[in-house]
């Protein structure tokens, strides 16, 4: 640790050198290593100029993060006697959840809600009323008349419930005919 303050006079100087010289060393001295140059820093491309547009442009959006893929699993069938009371009109669900009339976002919360709710009361046929199916564009889903009968399946598929489905069945003209669907649960243990 150097202290400042004054320096040595000559006199203590030539004084200092002899002491050093009679004096032998406990360990060897150790090498001096030298600090490695810094490593040059790695260039980083500009980003790309973004072109002018006349009038109000929102800012670009990020890169979108690829989602997981959902498993895909085999479809089950039901038994002869689900179909049948399907087709006649005779099931009846445990619960109905009605996301007719909500916007995407409100109708996908419903939605976990909703199965979240029929699996707690150990529902096993869940009625969804979505509202008939329209032909619609890619670019309209979100915002068109029947986005939601759209998105459903996807919806049920990429969620944590999908291991709980057991059918997805077009409902009776009595429960909503083109306009709901059933959903089969597992049976609970």
């Amino acid at each position: 640790m150097k202290r400042p303050g004054r320096r040595l006079t000559e006199e203590e100087k030539a004084v200092w050198a002899q002491v050093a010289r009679t004096v032998k060393p406990l360990v060897a001295p150790r090498k001096r290593v030298e600090p490695e140059a810094p490593a040059m820093p790695v260039p980083i491309a500009p980003p790309l100029p973004v072109k002018k547009v006349k009038g109000r442009v929102p800012p670009p959006l990020p890169p979108k993060v690829a989602a997981p893929k959902p498993r895909v699993e085999v479809p089950v069938n039901l038994d002869g006697s689900w179909e049948k009371r399907i087709s006649k009109g005779t099931l009846l669900p445990d619960f109905s959840l009605d996301l007719h009339g909500s916007n995407l976002d409100q109708a996908y919360m419903r939605l976990m809600h909703g199965l979240v709710q029929a699996k707690a009361m150990g529902a096993r046929v869940v009625l969804i009323v979505t509202g008939k199916a329209r032909p619609v564009d890619a670019a309209d889903r979100g915002s068109a008349r029947g986005a939601i009968r759209a998105k459903i399946a996807d919806w049920l598929a990429a969620s944590d419930h999908a291991s709980d489905i057991v059918a997805i069945r077009g409902a009776h003209r009595r429960h909503g005919g083109q306009g709901a669907i059933y959903v089969v649960l597992k049976k609970r243990r």
